[in-house]
C-alpha cells in the first residue's frame, strides 16, 4: 500500500498537467485496505522509531496524537512527504513541530493541495520548502488560494518564502479580514505593491496585525518626523513596531547621549529610522568612538547618522585608522572626509581618487604588513612599498597571518600619475580580497600597490 501511494503522489508531482483529484482519490481509496484499531500501538515509540524524533522531541509529541490508535493515517503521510522530496530530517522537524500533521488526510487535504499549489507553478521543491515553512496551515486547503494571493503580491516564491522564514504568520491570517485590509491601507500611505513587498519580507507581520495596530503604527512613524511618500518611511514603519513608549525613550536617550538639540535629534532619527533599533549599549560605543576618537562633532553625526548604523569593528574603526595612516604618510589629502571612506561601497574602492606619492621608505617592511594584518578588513589601501619586496624577509607569524587572511590575484596598475610612469618597473595592483572570508565582519577589499 506504501508503494503504491509513493508511486501515485510522486507521478502527480513530476507531471506538469496535474492529474485530477478524484483520479488520486480513487488510487489512494483502493489501495487503502480498512485497519482496525490497534491496541498494542506506541505512539511514542512510533514516533522515534519511524519518524526519527528523539526521546524529549517524542514525548512532547505524543501529548497531542493520544487519540491515535493505529499507524495506518502516519503511514500513509509519511511516503506522501517523502514523495515531495522531504528527507528524514525535514519530516523529523516537521512533526517534532507539527505532529497532527501525521494525522492530515492524504486523499481529503494534502493531494488537492499539492494539486492546487502545482497549478499555480510550484515545483517540487518548492512545495517541499513550503511544508517545512508552513507547517500546520499546509493542512488547510485554504492554503492554495493564499499562496495564489501572495505570488501575485510578492512576485516570486522566492520573495514569500524570505518572508515566511520570519514566521508562517501570512498563512495562518484571515486573508479577506486581515490582509487584504491592511495591503489597502499600506497602498494609501503611498506605497505601491512592491514597496509592500520589499517592506514585507522581513516584516511579514505587519500584514498579519489588526488594522487598528498598522494605523497606529502609521502614526508612530509620522510622529518621529518620517511623512509618508518618504524615502524612510519603511524603515519608520518597522521601527514603529516596538511600540511608541519604547521609541521615545531611544530617541530621549540619543538626545542625550550626543547631546542634540531637539531639531537635531529630528533631522537624524529621519535620515536613518533604523538606528532607533540598536541597543543602548552599541549606541554608546559607537557614539564613543566617532565623538572622543575620531572626534567628529555631535551635529556632524546629527546629519550622517548612517555612520551609526555600520559595524564599530568591521567598518567604522578600520577605516578610520586606514584614513588616519595615509593622512599622516602623506598618501591621502588632510581634507578628504572621513565619512566619504565610510559609506563608499566596499568593492568601488575606499581610496580610488588617492594622488599617491613614493611611500616613505623609512617606515620597516614588517611594520607595513603588521598594519595590514591589524587592518585586515573593510580598506581599500593603497600602498608603495620598499623597493624590490621580498616577502621571505617577513616574520612568519605575518606570513602565515596573510595567509590566513588573503586571497591575492595580480592585474596592471592603469594611472596617469607621473609618480608611477616614471618608475622602471610596472608597479603591480595587488587586490587583497576579503569576501573569500567566511567569519563576520570581514567584507571587503584591501588594495596594495607595490613595486
Amino acid at each position: 500500500m506504501l508503494r503504491l501511494q509513493r508511486c501515485v503522489l510522486t507521478q502527480l508531482l513530476s507531471s506538469r498537467s496535474a492529474s485530477p483529484v478524484s483520479h488520486l482519490r480513487r488510487l489512494i481509496s483502493a489501495a487503502a485496505p480498512v485497519v482496525s484499531p490497534n491496541p498494542s500501538f506506541a505512539v511514542e515509540n512510533y514516533l522515534v522509531d519511524t519518524c526519527g524524533l528523539t526521546g524529549a522531541q517524542a514525548l512532547k509529541a505524543s501529548a497531542k496524537l493520544n487519540h491515535l490508535r493505529s499507524p495506518s493515517n502516519p503511514d500513509a503521510v509519511l511516503p506522501s512527504l517523502a514523495g515531495l522530496g522531504l528527507s528524514s530530517a525535514h519530516v523529523a522537524a516537521l512533526v517534532a513541530k507539527d505532529p497532527k500533521f501525521l494525522c492530515a488526510g492524504v486523499e481529503r487535504t494534502l493531494a488537492p493541495v499539492v494539486v492546487g499549489l502545482t497549478g499555480l507553478g510550484l515545483s517540487r521543491p518548492e512545495i517541499a520548502r513550503l511544508v517545512s515553512l508552513g507547517g500546520a496551515q499546509f493542512r488547510c486547503r485554504s492554503i492554495v488560494s493564499s499562496l495564489q494571493y501572495y505570488l501575485h503580491l510578492f512576485g516570486s516564491a522566492e520573495k514569500l518564502f524570505r518572508a515566511l522564514k520570519y514566521g508562517s504568520c501570512l498563512l495562518s491570517s484571515d486573508l479577506e479580514l486581515v490582509i487584504k485590509p491592511n495591503v489597502a491601507f499600506l497602498e494609501e500611505c503611498g506605497l505601491d505593491p512592491c514597496d509592500i513587498a520589499k517592506l514585507c519580507t522581513c516584516a511579514p507581520w505587519l500584514l498579519s496585525t489588526n488594522l487598528e495596530r498598522l494605523q497606529a503604527m502609521v502614526a508612530c512613524a509620522e510622529g518621529i518626523g518620517v511623512p509618508r511618500g518618504s524615502g524612510m518611511f519603511r524603515q519608520a514603519l518597522q521601527v514603529a513596531f516596538y511600540g511608541e513608549e519604547k521609541i521615545t525613550a531611544k530617541v530621549d536617550h540619543l538626545k542625550n547621549m550626543f547631546r542634540w538639540s531637539d531639531a537635531e535629534v529630528r533631522i537624524a532619527v529621519c535620515k536613518a529610522p533604523m538606528v532607533l533599533t540598536l541597543s543602548k549599549d552599541l549606541l554608546q560605543r559607537k557614539s564613543g568612538f566617532l565623538v572622543s576618537e575620531v572626534g567628529l562633532e555631535p551635529a556632524y553625526v546629527a546629519h550622517r547618522l548612517t555612520l551609526l548604523t555600520y559595524s564599530l569593528e568591521g567598518r567604522l574603526r578600520p577605516r578610520y585608522y586606514a584614513v588616519k595612516f595615509l593622512k599622516e604618510n602623506g598618501l591621502l589629502d588632510h581634507g578628504r572626509d572621513y565619512y566619504a571612506a565610510v559609506v563608499l561601497r566596499e568593492k568601488a574602492g575606499v581610496m580610488a581618487p588617492v594622488q599617491c606619492s613614493v611611500f616613505r621608505n623609512e617606515l620597516p617592511l614588517t611594520d607595513k604588513y603588521s598594519l595590514l594584518v591589524r587592518l585586515n578588513s573593510e580598506v581599500v589601501f593603497y600602498l608603495l612599498s620598499v623597493p624590490c619586496l621580498d616577502v621571505s624577509k617577513l616574520p612568519k607569524v605575518y606570513l602565515d597571518q596573510l595567509r590566513r587572511l588573503i586571497y591575492c590575484r595580480t592585474a596592471y596598475l592603469d594611472s596617469d600619475g607621473p609618480s608611477f610612469r616614471e618608475k622602471s618597473d610596472i608597479c603591480k595592483f595587488m587586490i587583497v580580497d576579503f569576501t573569500q572570508r567566511r567569519e563576520p565582519a570581514y567584507y571587503s577589499y584591501m588594495q596594495i600597490i607595490t613595486q
